[in-house]
């Protein structure tokens, strides 16, 4: 049978996949993502003939557009470098395409499709009018000059302000482009189209960023994880949490769970994790944020300034004991070994903060042991939320205060966790948060799609 007969005749998950396969053989992180949101909405398909009539599965899987381009620049020693870049605009049913660009050199087509797809999905939670992409370049930040860096970015965004516009593509930061990449992107977009535009989120505050942009994702998991607890009469306070990553996400997931009464004690980086059992406190975080943000060093180091804490190389994080694990470093970095070690050590509660961390099989296996487990789609859509509401502010030619964007985030992340709830219910699998956000995002971007027809 050809690919398009598998289409037209996909009348199981395992089907549908074996189209999605051909079409793109070698994405292993794309193929993963498809398949987890494939059997989650596969009884939306059934209850509704209507989906499958206008083939709105076959079509969602596919970018609507999907650039890559040469990047020329030139190293502080006068040698040319040359990256790759790319920008999957998936789907603009609901609002321009929205996602973050990611400089590293594991960046692929694959992992991009797969954060682009995601992306359409979780920005249709939010509530706001926002598309999905994803973008990015195997360049590596690290160890480069700011001059470097800036001559990249814009060598970079020398090509891809032709296909962005506050109306049309908003990108914003992610892996290794922080308001750093941001300022030095924004500013060569401003000069090549000679317009002042919130075309980029995550910028810089006297330039047109939001407050608690920063903070946002981070926060924005917290306050879904206290609604998970909420559901089951439990509360943050007093309870242990390990939290992976060190970087913007883990930060402020942090701050956000000392502000409700937990005590966090544990970081980690690619290199190795920290464990620190008498917590990490608001003055330990601050020396943590100047460690990665400023000096851009090693979480390891954070023993030589607080010996009482103990350093382990390695990965093994999720052998900690806690309460609650947020893992908000990397995708995939929690496998069926470490959901059931998190179980052995009585776990209740997981929720990613970063994209896709935890395995499809670990994922199944938490569920399956009755831990409230919140997908990234659902748990970490606070971070384009509030670049949403940068978006908003920009349109206006306004800036919210503080406690307005964190009250609307507050606001956004109950919304987003009331969809879940809603939708898992009424698909019979009450408590399943992966269900009801993929589809609760589903249904709005589907009937968008049917709404405007065939484009």
């Amino acid at each position: 049978r050809s690919k398009f007969h598998l289409a037209i005749m996909a009348t199981s998950v395992e089907d549908f996949m074996k189209y999605v396969e051909s079409k793109n053989v070698g994405q292993a992180e794309f193929l993963q993502a498809v398949r987890e949101f494939v059997e989650s909405v596969w009884p939306v398909l059934e209850k509704y003939p209507k989906y499958k009539q206008f083939k709105i599965l076959e079509r969602v899987v596919e970018p609507e557009r999907a650039l890559t381009f040469r990047v020329n620049w030139l190293d502080d020693k006068g040698n040319v470098q040359v990256n790759r870049g790319y920008r999957v605009e998936f789907n603009s049913a609901v609002g321009p395409y929205k996602g973050g660009l990611r400089f590293h050199p594991s960046v692929t087509l694959s992992i991009l499709k797969f954060l682009g797809f995601e992306q359409i999905f979780k920005n249709s939670l939010t509530t706001l009018p926002m598309g999905g992409g994803k973008g990015g370049s195997d360049f590596d930040p690290k160890g480069k000059s700011d001059n470097e860096v800036m001559k990249f970015c814009q060598a970079f965004m020398s090509e891809l302000f032709r296909h962005i516009g506050a109306h049309t593509d908003v990108p914003a930061g992610d892996i290794g482009v922080g308001g750093r990449e941001i300022g030095y992107m924004f500013g060569q977009y401003k000069k090549l189209k000679n317009v002042f535009e919130g075309v980029l989120t995550g910028k810089g505050l006297n330039w047109g960023g939001s407050l608690i942009r920063p903070e946002a994702t981070g926060y924005g998991l917290v306050y879904f994880v206290r609604e998970m607890m909420a559901t089951k009469g439990d509360s943050l306070a007093g309870k242990t949490v390990v939290v992976s990553g060190s970087g913007n996400v883990a930060q402020y997931a942090v701050e956000k769970c000392l502000h409700l009464g937990a005590k966090v004690i544990t970081l980690s980086d690619s290199d190795g994790y920290i464990v620190d059992e008498a917590g990490i406190d608001a003055k330990k975080l601050d020396f943590v944020l100047d460690l990665k943000n400023v000096k851009r060093a090693r979480i390891a180091d954070y023993v030589k300034t607080y010996p009482s804490a103990k350093y382990v190389p390695g990965k093994g994080v999720w052998t900690v004991k806690c309460d609650v694990a947020l893992p908000c470093a990397t995708q995939n970095e929690l496998d069926v070994a470490d959901a059931e070690a998190l179980i052995k050590n009585g776990c209740k509660v997981v929720a990613e903060g970063a994209n896709m961390p935890t395995t499809l099989e670990a994922t199944k296996v938490l569920i399956k042991n009755g831990v409230l487990f919140a997908p990234g789609k659902a748990s970490n859509a606070g971070g384009v939320a509030t670049s949403g509401l940068e978006m908003a502010q920009n349109g206006q030619f306004l800036q919210w205060t503080r406690e307005e964007v964190d009250a609307r985030l507050d606001g956004i992340m109950k919304s987003i966790h009331a969809t879940c709830v809603k939708y898992a219910n009424e698909f019979g699998q009450p408590g399943n948060y992966v269900v009801g956000a993929n589809i609760g995002g589903f249904i709005k971007v589907a009937d968008a799609m049917i709404d405007q027809g065939l484009v």
